[in-house]
């Protein structure tokens, strides 16, 4: 059942809510990110030196640095996409999406939804915009599911909604 059809409460039994903060992380994003990456390491450097002296030469500096500074850029786009996270806090929900950090009050943050085969999930704010939750996947199953109903438990309790 994709969480954004269940109201607060999911199906009526009483859950205890996170204790604050709490920080929501996704899972199989960082599982491929370090799988691939550690492969791609692996792969590159077993073939860097299976070449024998004479072919490795014939590389000139500007290839080698070419070289690193994609491997060095497929590093970053990982970390970026690694670092997704939603924290609740206190004061409200800090959302971190790449390389932005949004911080929202309580009050900004009108609801969050998962629509079944949606690749993550999504805030509506108070001002008419919409920002993404990267942190829940919906490649991540329950565990995303469960992560956005505790947001939004959360969300009507600080907000004092229904």
């Amino acid at each position: 059942m994709p969480a954004g059809s269940d109201g607060p409460g999911g199906s009526g039994a009483a859950r205890a809510l996170p204790s604050l903060p709490h920080t929501w992380r996704p899972l199989g994003v960082r599982i491929a990110v370090v799988g691939f990456g550690l492969m791609l390491v692996v792969v590159c450097v077993a073939a860097w030196f299976g070449f024998d002296a004479s072919v490795r030469d014939r590389f000139s500096f500007l290839q080698r640095l070419t070289l690193v500074l994609l491997g060095a850029g497929f590093a970053v786009c990982g970390w970026a996409l690694g670092r997704a996270r939603v924290t609740a806090e206190g004061a409200g929900l800090v959302v971190v999406n790449g390389f932005r950090t949004r911080r929202l009050a309580w009050e900004e943050v009108i609801a969050i939804h998962l629509p079944e085969g949606a690749p993550w999930a999504t805030l509506d704010l108070a001002d008419g915009t919409t920002i993404s939750a990267m942190a829940f996947q919906g490649s991540d199953g329950r565990r995303a599911v469960h992560g956005v109903r505790a947001v939004r438990e959360l969300i009507d309790r600080e907000t004092g909604g229904s």
